[in-house]
């Protein structure tokens, strides 16, 4: 999976927002992208120290499946 999670940083069109209900201690943000197999994830991460640090990854909702589409 990690090697998913860098790829959706480098694909188009990379969909972003800021994860503010989680974020309390440090700035978070989502991704919502596909890989390079196709697969569509779910990305929150943060940026510490000019690296991008992956919290967490999954497969997108429907919900989500949608706003990446629209």
């Amino acid at each position: 999976m990690n090697a998913e999670c860098e790829q959706v940083f480098f694909n188009k069109p990379l969909i972003t927002g800021k994860d503010t209900s989680h974020s309390h201690q440090e700035r978070r943000w989502y991704v919502l992208e596909k890989t390079d197999g196709e697969r569509l994830l779910f990305v929150v991460f943060t940026v510490r120290d000019s690296s991008i640090r992956v919290i967490s990854a999954r497969d997108m909702n429907k919900k989500e499946r949608d706003a990446y589409y629209e």
